[in-house]
């Protein structure tokens, strides 16, 4: 997995030292597909290692975050989320305000206008995050 290789470097780099339950944490988080708090990501990290606390997690997910390998986004509960972001490209998302389902999209035109009015403003974009609040299909239906 070479993201683990870009977080001991990482960890290395920052005078920290590399964990076993870094790992732990970093190999459950990699396998995530969805958009997780970080008491959610706790509850299967136990599952891998029971030694391993809530504080650990945070600490590793504000590392992880700070080292490119996960993206921080909020749930229509205002809680934070994570999700992986090593190899992953830009996207945005629609988040239910009824269930917390988030879904992911990319719009080419959203780019181009975002890159248009960064343009006209002389404006150096380092990076975007959309969220987009409704209500989705299946809850709509309900």
């Amino acid at each position: 997995m070479p993201s683990i290789s870009i977080f001991k470097d990482f960890i290395k780099d920052k005078g920290l030292r590399w964990t076993p339950q870094r790992q732990t944490i970093l190999e459950v988080f990699s396998n995530i597909e969805e958009h997780l708090t970080a008491e959610e990501i706790f509850q299967k990290v136990v599952i891998a290692d029971s030694s391993i606390g809530i504080a650990t997690v945070y600490r590793t997910m504000a590392l992880l975050t700070e080292a490119g390998l996960a993206r921080e986004g909020i749930n229509f509960r205002g809680k934070t989320t994570f999700e992986p972001s090593y190899l992953k490209g830009h996207h945005d998302h629609l988040i239910c305000t009824q269930c917390g389902k988030i879904l992911e999209f990319e719009h080419p035109l959203i780019e181009k206008y975002q890159n248009d009015v960064c343009r006209i403003y002389d404006f150096h974009l380092q990076y975007h995050r959309m969220e987009l609040y409704g209500v989705c299909k299946e809850c709509s239906l309900a």
